[in-house]
């Protein structure tokens, strides 16, 4: 009778834990996809204060097509963008276009001086800094589901219940440009 209660006791252990890792990974992947939903939320915010400030340039630099157009082209392929990766690349795009509205702005002191740019310019910081939070919040938890996957004992429950590591949403190597200062010449 006592080998049958040790049994029993080593199978309740393991059927424990297993459930306890399963609801783990269950927890890691719902807060990924949550984060990964605020990053969303974010970028929509950006997206649509875009059109608002090219309409405020517009009126003092009309002539500044160019740039008018890479942004708007830039804000497109980030609001049709598929995946973490693709979406990585069209967010740097678009920051690397936003610099040149910016850097044509310091040339228009009566722009600079726009209360609409202004709170335009504010908000858009404001998404900035919003998007970057909500990105580090993601990237951790990213960090913990991948890294529960790769560790043991994590890695079987993981396999067998078929999760998969996330990629992280970061600047890609090859796009130094969007860190790079923006060079404008008239």
């Amino acid at each position: 009778m006592t080998p049958l209660y040790i049994v029993l006791g080593i199978v309740a252990v393991v059927a424990a834990w297993l459930i306890a890792s399963y609801n783990g990974f269950i927890a890691l992947v719902n807060r990924a996809k949550e984060a990964w939903s605020d990053i969303e939320v974010q970028m929509k915010r950006r997206y649509d204060l875009i059109p608002n400030l090219i309409e405020t340039v517009k009126g003092y630099a009309a002539h500044e097509k160019q740039a008018f157009e890479n942004v708007s082209n830039a804000r497109a392929a980030a609001m049709g963008a598929q995946g973490v990766e693709g979406h990585a690349q069209a967010e740097n795009m678009l920051t690397g276009a936003l610099k040149s509205i910016f850097a044509i702005a310091e040339a228009y002191p009566d722009l600079k001086a726009n209360q609409n740019f202004l709170e335009l310019q504010r908000e858009l910081s404001d998404t900035e800094n919003k998007i970057q939070a909500s990105r580090r919040f993601y990237n951790t938890t990213v960090m913990a589901l991948n890294t529960g996957l790769e560790q043991f004992p994590g890695n079987i429950v993981g396999g067998m219940f078929k999760f998969e590591k996330r990629e992280f949403f970061e600047l890609a190597d090859n796009e130094q440009a969007a860190k790079d200062p923006v060079k404008v010449s008239f």
